[in-house]
């Protein structure tokens, strides 16, 4: 597309179809090569007009926003990023601003409202992007970058990393996000691919995402760090993996040299960063060859950049003040600034810095007040005008924490707390505040900063942990308590998982259950989501985009389809499929096994089940935390079973010492006999300490982390001999049934469609060939194709509690009901199976609640060496 010269657009966001067919953009469906990406990128800009004019366009990590973000950018027309997610902060940016153009998300689609044809802004030639300067406050306060600031950054940050056509680089932050725009930036300038994905690094399909495309790099920020950690990060194999930068914020110095370490021997480089959205992203880096030496420091300044060292009148410090073509404008503050040049030509970054002998540069302290938490630059200052907004007197101080504010009176701050974390876009957990008589103040009047900041470790003293004031439904608190009670655990951090802490299958619906009722909605895959995350995450499924005109204008001439709707989210209400499964499957076993009705197959069900639980809660951490969960999840099931075990065999002749110890499949007499009654939880415990072991090899830990869907086939393949009388074995229980435990990891590990077509497939061929039965075969297809293709099955709101109840006391109800229904009148079978369903739910409580105290108390000397440890670093820092 061509330009007015004066009004040229950034260089290689311009120039993308030179690099021809190269991939320039990999998605979870498709590849976009550089030739299609700049044609897109053509129509876009067409479709704004030959007028230039104010963009404003709601950053997502997909296509269809990225086309709008270079096509901005390629064409001049100023682009002003909004917040991701829309909410109240992009709004009142639209408001402050009135752009011209609106691009928002919807569908995972970039919908244009044209405000108008013609802009009523005068636009400086040279400006290209608005950025907020402090996060997603949505404060009116702006950067200004020029086209030649963008193309200078990405030529230095390409050329400090060495960037190439062949790297891959996952967007591990959002486009809305200066650090994440300057990894689009630097790549696309280069020939580099893209792997576009919003998935966080907790989740396994991310980690499959960088083995199937070949990722290079990603971007981290201090908490990433966190979450790597949970993943078992340090024990995967990723020949890939290139680099590894690292920015938005301080990472602490014990860590960049354990990463730098870490690096080192797998072949890797850690690249430490520092920047301000100020300076476009990126001001300085530290050479990885120096991270294990210099953690403390921030390294040298990039490219065509340079810093010196101002004095600051009344400290003995200096602040460390940038220059390079890649400072900014200047600031806008309203829509009138939007006319003005450059104004700034260095950078006064507020920190204080000094210069070592070795040329690196680091930082020492702040001097002005802004803090940066979970990678966002939050401005305490705006945090003190929000609060006088709401009629409040209030004192804002911060760390790379949380923001902790004192609030003078009485008020409601749970709900005040929850609408400044929604305005200032960070978790609930990270902000705190404390209601005060009055304000802490020094002798001249002025704030007490370090007073304010310290209410927040006072109330951590008080409460043993982070405190805030009380919180609304809906809150990480209410997610930390959850957790704590239903895994017995005392301490939940705000990066805990469910997984993290040692949730299984057996907790799995207990858990959710409560979430649900707690959050009103859980997203899928919340057992892998942080604490911290899994609030907004539950926030943002439950949140709808606004409609465009015409839409609104036909939901207002449909009330009765609204109305239905309405009625269906009240009564109806998404389970876990797993859950319904599981309830369903008892409820036909026991049924079964009493002569209520019959219908087998279930229990095989069941084993699919049990593989997709597998490789959800099982399969996550380093490889001896998994062992110990793998373990600990054998003995939940072992312990309440043979105690019945152990019960019947002493009050009844119908079983022997193998039932007692779970060895009948192995020493029993061969075929279905009474002592094969419990043949399931015998299999099942075989498999689990089978895999506990395997898995315990490094080699196969390490297959099953670069492979985990061809991992699970691998299981199949192993039983299939035994399926189809290749090799004569006597195989425990009633046939081979690890294929089918394979079948549902597989189905658990299958993120693509072809990948659960080809599941499907073997589905259909293994599965009508386990039975001569074929009513018995189509049960087991039929549910374990419901497994593979449906996440969740829709249920009425008055069943939910009832189902996960079932699916709680799956496991004690099936050991337990051979002892019940015989005591109920045989011609009573309907009461039988509800005595026996109801018998194993008590079971379930009781034994639940015993296995629990025992848990803690062989934590307790564990929790309490931590807890010392801790206090002890604490004392000699």
């Amino acid at each position: 597309m061509t330009v007015q010269p004066e009004l040229a657009g950034v260089s290689f966001a311009a120039q993308l179809a030179g690099f021809g067919d190269r991939t320039a953009i990999r998605t979870k469906n498709h590849s976009v090569s550089y030739g299609e990406l700049g044609r897109r990128v053509d129509d876009m800009a067409r479709s704004f007009g030959p007028a230039r004019r104010l963009i404003a366009l709601e950053a997502e990590n997909t296509l269809p926003s990225l086309v709008v973000y270079l096509a901005a950018l390629s064409s001049g027309n100023p682009l002003l990023i909004l917040p991701t997610g829309g909410g109240t902060a992009a709004e009142a940016l639209v408001a402050a601003y009135d752009p011209d153009i609106v691009v928002r998300a919807s569908q995972g689609e970039a919908v244009l409202d044209v405000r108008r044809e013609e802009t009523r802004h005068e636009l400086h030639p040279e400006l290209a992007l608005l950025l907020s300067t402090s996060g997603s406050t949505g404060s009116p306060k702006l950067v200004r970058l020029s086209a030649e600031a963008v193309q200078a950054n990405a030529s230095a940050i390409a050329e400090y990393l060495h960037l190439r056509p062949d790297d891959t680089a996952a967007t591990t932050l959002p486009l809305s996000y200066c650090y994440g725009m300057s990894v689009v930036n630097s790549h696309l300038l280069v020939g580099a691919s893209l792997a576009l994905t919003d998935l966080s690094v907790v989740d396994p399909c991310f980690w499959e995402l960088v083995h199937t495309e070949n990722v290079t790099s990603f971007a981290a920020v201090p908490y990433t760090f966190d979450l790597l950690e949970r993943v078992g990060f340090e024990h995967m194999d990723l020949p890939g993996l290139r680099y590894i930068t690292q920015a938005g914020g301080r990472l602490d110095p014990d860590r960049v040299r354990s990463y730098a370490e870490l690096g080192r021997r797998q072949g890797w480089d850690l690249f430490v960063m520092y920047g301000q959205t100020e300076a476009t992203a990126r001001m300085v880096y530290l050479p990885p060859d120096l991270a294990a030496e210099h953690p403390h420091a921030i390294g040298v300044p990039v490219p065509g950049g340079s810093f010196r060292l101002e004095p600051v009148p009344g400290l003995d410090a200096c602040e460390l003040v940038y220059s390079g073509p890649n400072v900014m404008l200047g600031y806008a503050e309203q829509p009138e600034d939007l006319a003005l040049g450059r104004v700034v030509t260095e950078l006064h970054t507020g920190d204080l810095a000094r210069r070592g002998s070795n040329g690196l540069y680091e930082i020492v302290g702040r001097r002005s007040r802004f803090v940066k938490i979970v990678g966002l630059r939050v401005d305490l200052g705006q945090v003190e005008r929000l609060l006088a907004d709401l009629g409040l007197i209030a004192a804002a101080a911060g760390s790379d924490d949380a923001v902790v504010a004192a609030v003078e009176g009485s008020h409601d701050l749970a709900l005040v707390a929850k609408s400044l974390a929604q305005d200032l876009g960070l978790p609930r957990s990270a902000v705190q505040l404390h209601a005060v008589g009055s304000i802490p103040r020094l002798e001249n009047g002025k704030p007490d900063y370090p007073a304010v900041l310290a209410l927040a470790s006072r109330n951590d003293d008080r409460a043993g942990g982070t405190a805030t004031a009380p919180e609304p439904a809906g809150r990480p608190a209410d997610v930390r308590r959850i957790f704590a009670e239903v895994l017995e655990q005392e301490d939940v951090a705000d990066t805990d998982t469910f997984v993290s802490l040692g949730g299984d299958s057996l907790s799995y619906v207990a858990a959710s259950v409560r979430l649900e009722r707690a959050l009103g909605h859980i997203p899928q895959g919340w057992h892998l989501t942080p604490v911290c995350e899994l609030v907004p995450a539950t926030h943002r499924a439950q949140g709808t985009q606004p409609a465009a005109t015409g839409e609104a204008a036909g939901q207002l001439s449909r009330p009765a389809g609204k109305t239905a709707r309405r009625w269906h989210r009240r009564m109806l209400a998404p389970m876990d499929t797993g859950i319904v499964l599981r309830a369903v499957a008892i409820i036909f076993i026991v049924s079964t096994h009493i002569g209520f009705f019959h219908w087998e197959g279930t229990a095989h069900v069941l084993i699919a089940v049990a593989g997709y639980n597998f490789a959800r809660f099982q399969l996550t951490g380093t490889r001896c935390a998994r062992l110990r969960r793998q373990l600990r999840s054998v003995a939940r099931i072992v312990v309440p079973s043979v105690a019945v075990i152990g019960l019947a065999f002493a009050v009844t002749d119908t079983y022997t010492w193998a039932n007692v110890f779970l060895l009948n499949s192995l020493l029993g007499p061969e075929g279905w006999t009474d002592y094969s009654r419990f043949w399931f939880i015998e299999i099942l415990v075989y498999i689990l300490l089978g895999l506990a072991a395997l898995m315990a090899i490094p080699a196969a830990d390490r297959a099953q982390r670069r492979w985990p869907w061809a991992f699970a086939l691998a299981l199949v393949a192993v039983d299939l001999p035994l399926l189809f009388d290749l090799v004569d074995s006597r195989y425990p229980g009633q046939g081979p049934v690890l294929w089918l435990f394979g079948l549902g990891w597989a189905a658990a590990a299958s993120r693509t469609l072809w990948q659960r077509a080809a599941v499907t497939a073997i589905a259909l061929l293994t599965i009508p060939q386990s039975f001569d039965d074929q009513y018995r075969s189509a049960t087991i297809l039929v549910g374990f194709l419901i497994l593979l293709w449906l996440p969740t099955l829709t249920v009425p709101r008055g069943l939910h509690r009832v189902t996960a109840l079932l699916a709680s006391a799956s496991l004690y109800i099936y050991v337990t009901h051979w002892l019940v229904y015989p005591l109920v009148d045989p011609a009573q079978k309907g009461l039988a199976v509800v005595a026996s369903l109801a018998a194993g739910i008590l079971y379930w409580a009781g034994a639940t609640k015993v296995m629990g105290l025992l848990e803690r108390q062989l934590q307790r000397p564990r929790i309490l060496l931590r807890r010392s440890t801790a206090a002890g670093r604490a004392d000699s820092e």
